[in-house]
């Protein structure tokens, strides 16, 4: 596909809108090749630490919820790594072309500075803001905007899942253990 170009999956809800993105989510970037590089590396230390402490958590048998939710935020987080570290170096860029795999010349960019290929898109609901509504009324709306990937749905489903799952993960000491530190506490205390 050209940059920009899109199809119709289901309608006019669900589009393949093929876009790349060159810094994180929402198109937002770090300033210049610098801050690229910057971001690039900062995803290479936090997928690092994700990786370890996935591996750390299983080890330590935590709950197999939370497992599943750190795997998917670690796996996203991968996808989004690999796009940016290698995506430049294998096509050729996709601006009013078709892009070309390895070309002769090389990527259109070295390592750690391609771009990430976001490509699922929902304009589920169009419409204009009513005049009431302050600052924003008589302006028009799109829900849902952003375009994005698989790898970004999955670190979206991990953190969700973890935010409505938290407790189950998680489950607070029963008053009656809490009652019980504290009275062993209170001895060792009065020991001394």
């Amino acid at each position: 596909m050209v940059l920009g170009e899109e199809f119709s999956v289901l309608g006019d809800w669900f589009l393949i809108h093929f876009t790349e993105n060159n810094g994180m989510a929402f198109g937002m970037e770090l300033a210049g090749p610098m801050g690229k590089l910057l971001l690039s590396l900062f995803r290479l230390l936090a997928i690092s630490g994700l990786g370890y402490g996935l591996f750390w958590i299983n080890k330590r048998k935590f709950h197999q919820g939370f497992i599943v939710c750190v795997a998917l935020v670690f796996a996203g987080a991968l996808g989004n790594l690999i796009d940016s570290l290698f995506y430049g170096r294998i096509f050729s860029d996709s601006f009013g072309r078709l892009a070309e795999v390895l070309p002769v010349e090389g990527g259109y960019a070295p390592v750690f500075y391609g771009r990430v290929v976001d490509m699922l898109y929902f304009p589920l609901i169009e419409g204009v803001f009513p005049s009431w509504i302050p600052v924003w009324g008589g302006e028009d709306f799109l829900f849902f905007r952003p375009v994005f990937n698989v790898a970004d749905a999955s670190i979206t489903s991990g953190m969700i899942a973890f935010l409505i799952f938290q407790k189950k993960f998680f489950p607070e000491k029963s008053n009656t253990v809490l009652e019980e530190n504290q009275f062993q506490e209170q001895q060792n205390t009065e020991e001394k």
